[in-house]
């Protein structure tokens, strides 16, 4: 007797992974062609928006490690788009900023993720997209996935 299997077609995730697959490599790709990776943008992305920050605040809003937040570092250190500079109260430890190169490219970047949501996600009406969009975040929210994606 042959037990009767779902087809791979009948599985949200696999639609789900054949869209954000598509999607991902599509902006990786774009934003390496401004010389950073996807996980370099998002580190980027991060400190934008504050004039400085401590490694360990930066692990924890990203969902990374400490380690990892320190190789991205290093890497973004020696792209001349980020410093490392020691803490302005004299405490132990370090602070990142942006370097002047990086306050240019976050805007260019920010404008291609732009595009690329855009061009995969622009089909779909503003209600689609809204309704899409709010039961992504329910199931993230649902299984506890708070961690930014970086790959």
């Amino acid at each position: 007797m042959t037990e009767t299997i779902s087809d791979i077609g009948a599985h949200l995730g696999y639609w789900l992974r054949t869209v954000s697959n598509a999607v991902s490599q599509s902006f990786a790709l774009n934003v390496e062609a401004e010389g950073v990776t996807v996980a370099e943008w998002v580190f980027l992305r991060m400190l934008y928006d504050v004039e400085s920050i401590a490694p360990s605040q930066l692990a924890e809003r990203m969902g990374m490690t400490k380690g990892a937040i320190s190789k991205l570092a290093d890497r973004l250190v020696e792209k001349n788009l980020v410093s490392r500079d020691a803490k302005p109260d004299g405490k132990r430890g370090q602070t990142l900023m942006l370097k002047p190169a990086a306050r240019e490219l976050v805007p260019r970047l920010a404008e291609l993720a732009d595009r690329n949501d855009a061009m995969f996600f622009g089909g779909l009406s503003p209600e689609e997209r809204g309704e899409l969009e709010r039961l992504l975040r329910l199931i993230a929210r649902e299984r506890g996935l708070s961690d930014i994606p970086v790959s």
